[in-house]
């Protein structure tokens, strides 16, 4: 299962932007989506978290600021960032968890989009 994201770019304080991560492939189910995002010298962390019944969770920092959504026919997720703060700035990745393959034929998956940047600066 192969994931790619978007909608990265260069967006002053206060801004916004809308991240958006598509999986495709061999996808019988997709338990959970994700967004973890690294800033320059610091380990990558969890932003927010969509199960498959839409339940979500969210890092304390982003809070009230973000909201991830996902499109189960699309088998993509979002994450809309609003009133972004330079300490946004990092690159976001897309991650998904679930089985690909076929009802008699599951294979777990843990997959990882490749990466986009989200630079806040004025």
């Amino acid at each position: 299962v192969q994931l790619q994201a978007s909608g990265g770019g260069l967006v002053q304080p206060g801004g916004s932007l809308r991240l958006s991560c598509e999986a495709s492939g061999s996808i019988f189910s997709i338990n959970a989506m994700n967004w973890y995002r690294q800033a320059p010298g610091k380990q990558r962390e969890l932003v927010a978290t969509i199960t498959s019944d839409s339940s979500t969770t969210y890092a304390d920092s982003v809070k009230g600021r973000f909201t991830i959504s996902r499109d189960n026919a699309k088998n993509t997720v979002y994450l809309q960032m609003n009133s972004l703060k330079p300490e946004d700035t990092a690159v976001y990745y897309c991650n998904a968890v679930g089985y690909s393959g076929s009802y008699y034929d599951l294979d777990p998956f843990h997959s990882w989009g490749q990466g986009t940047l989200v630079t806040v600066s004025s």
